[in-house]
């Protein structure tokens, strides 16, 4: 009942209050970013693989410019960070707008986290079943280590979610990934980046 109704309904009315909540601060990062990214969007939009590996456009705050050297090559990714960018990464403010892809229906709050459709091919069939549920924000291998574990180790902790899904479990995990959040404890310092699988090199 929770995994088919229950999870949907709650993901829905906590992201909404959340949304309304914060609404405020995210007005201010927003307007602070349109100045801050000289032109390049409030917003970071990317396609990932959720329910049943249906395509869907990831949103994040945008922590860098679009800037160009002479060659019309983007700069180095460190050279394009802003300040505010640097901050929202650290605190995992850039996060936040997936709200909106939660009460979309593209993720829920809790779940495997949305890779890169080029890994799709390069799934085992178990692995595969980490689709079987909506990506989330935060998940299971996120606060089991995130960046510090293998891949093989994260795919396996993804599976294992799916098995074992329930609202106790959720529960659990928005707990720890609160108590990582204040901790800064893994945070992920890339934009749109993350460590590829065995087999996978490179995007952007």
């Amino acid at each position: 009942m929770y995994r088919h109704f229950f999870k949907r309904f709650l993901d829905i009315v906590a992201s909404l209050f959340i949304l309304v909540l914060l609404s405020p601060v995210l007005l201010v990062i927003s307007i602070w970013l349109h100045f801050a990214n000289k032109g390049a969007g409030v917003f970071f939009y990317q396609q990932r693989p959720g329910l049943n590996g249906e395509l869907f456009n990831i949103i994040k705050f945008k922590s860098m410019t679009d800037e160009k050297d002479a060659n019309g090559k983007p700069l180095p990714a460190n050279l394009r960070v802003t300040k505010i960018g640097a901050f929202i990464r650290k605190t995992s403010i850039d996060e936040l707008p997936q709200l909106f892809n939660v009460l979309k229906g593209d993720m829920s709050l809790i779940g495997p986290r949305p890779l890169m459709p080029g890994y799709l091919k390069l799934y085992s069939p178990e692995q595969m079943r980490r689709h079987l549920v909506r990506p989330g924000i935060s998940g299971w291998a996120q606060v089991n280590g995130r960046n510090a574990i293998s891949w093989t180790k994260k795919f396996e902790y993804d599976v294992w979610y799916v098995d074992h899904l329930s609202f106790l479990l959720d529960c659990k995990i928005i707990y720890m990934t609160l108590l990582n959040v204040v901790k800064k404890k893994d945070i992920n310092q890339g934009q749109g980046q993350v460590g590829a699988p065995e087999g996978f090199r490179g995007y952007n």
